[in-house]
């Protein structure tokens, strides 16, 4: 019985021991769970920069600009060419001049983080110039406004959460200039006239299947 007794008064004494010492750590340090929580928002590797931390979705949102900029500028390069209207002539020529700005930040800031860029678009963005490029008249203006709005808000979404997330400046300044600019796109894709929101709510303009056989009526001559 006394031996009973004198390993539970061991247990104890120790257990007080390790909390007293533990208490320091956990409850003098207030963010001492900052580094879990981003360690399970992010798992990638975790760069040090002079402007701060540089995280894996700090660069593939880098990456993802450049991406876009690759094949809307061609897409807008070519709304001007085509343009049947001239809501969609504007809007070919804000995608084109707000890429092309963009792209100049890109690369600055690349070089800056040492961050590698595509130099062409994914096969997917190819096949969309591709359809983009097969399709005439009706069917052209409305996959132009559809595809294009619904890329732009996947990307607004992303450089919203980015944005509110970031450590880095140089990138938290990119995603504040990059949101800017897609709104704008947005608002100018909308103002065409073509764009079904049911259908980009749902996803799926990316299929010359999901085009309507209804058109709608432009804004503007």
């Amino acid at each position: 019985m006394r031996r009973s007794f004198v390993t539970i008064f061991m247990v104890l004494a120790i257990g007080g021991t390790i909390g007293s010492l533990a208490y320091p750590v956990f409850y003098s340090y207030p963010h001492r769970f900052d580094a879990v929580k981003a360690a399970i928002a992010d798992p990638g590797p975790v760069v040090s920069t002079p402007w701060g931390p540089l995280s894996s979705a700090d660069r593939d949102l880098v990456v993802q600009v450049e991406l876009d900029g690759l094949w809307e500028i061609s897409a807008g390069r070519q709304a001007i060419d085509r343009a049947p209207t001239k809501d969609v002539e504007e809007a070919g020529d804000q995608l084109v001049a707000g890429h092309t700005d963009l792209d100049k930040r890109v690369r600055t800031l690349a070089g800056d983080l040492a961050i590698v860029l595509p130099t062409q678009p994914t096969a997917e963005q190819q096949g969309w110039l591709a359809q983009l490029t097969a399709a005439q008249d009706g069917e052209y203006r409305t996959l132009f406004a559809n595809l294009l709005r619904e890329e732009h808000g996947r990307i607004f979404q992303q450089l919203a959460q980015v944005r509110s997330s970031t450590r880095n400046t140089l990138v938290r300044d990119l995603a504040t200039v990059a949101n800017r600019t897609e709104l704008g796109h947005i608002s100018a894709l909308e103002r065409t006239g073509y764009v079904d929101f049911d259908a980009v709510a749902h996803g799926a303009t990316a299929s010359p299947a999901a085009i309507p056989t209804v058109l709608p009526v432009p804004s503007s001559p």
